[in-house]
């Protein structure tokens, strides 16, 4: 996990507390919404992984109006934005981290593993 973690903080410009809580967020997210065999086996082969998800699975800042809408309409990719930004990032910042991130996954996975994580999760290919 160090080796994302530093190059999220290269890359995106954001502390490593947060880029480890984000990336544990991500993967959780994943784990809940994607395709279970290749999520767990992305999720595996990355360094720190299942660990960064045991500790931040779906764990974040939410409330307020706009969440409440984003619950109503199901959640799924626009929820994890909700919750990503709780945690004072960007919509630019969260853009980068999740390019970075899915970069760094292809890298210890696979891209046949992780594009089809990516393909089975709705919206998200926009953001990777």
């Amino acid at each position: 996990m160090d080796e994302l973690i530093a190059r999220l903080v290269a890359n995106v410009g954001i502390d490593a507390a947060t880029a480890e809580k984000a990336v544990g967020m991500i993967l959780g997210f994943l784990q809940r919404e994607a395709a279970a065999g290749p999520v767990a086996s992305m999720i595996t082969a990355i360094p720190g992984g299942p660990e960064a998800v045991a500790t931040y699975n779906g764990e974040g800042k939410s409330g307020g109006f706009l969440s409440g809408i984003v619950s109503a309409m199901g959640g799924g990719v626009m929820a994890l934005g909700q919750q990503l930004m709780g945690e004072g990032l960007g919509m630019g910042e969260i853009g980068a981290l999740a390019k970075e991130t899915i970069a760094f996954a292809r890298e210890k996975a696979g891209s046949d593993v992780v594009d089809e994580v990516v393909a089975s999760v709705p919206g998200l290919s926009q953001f990777v």
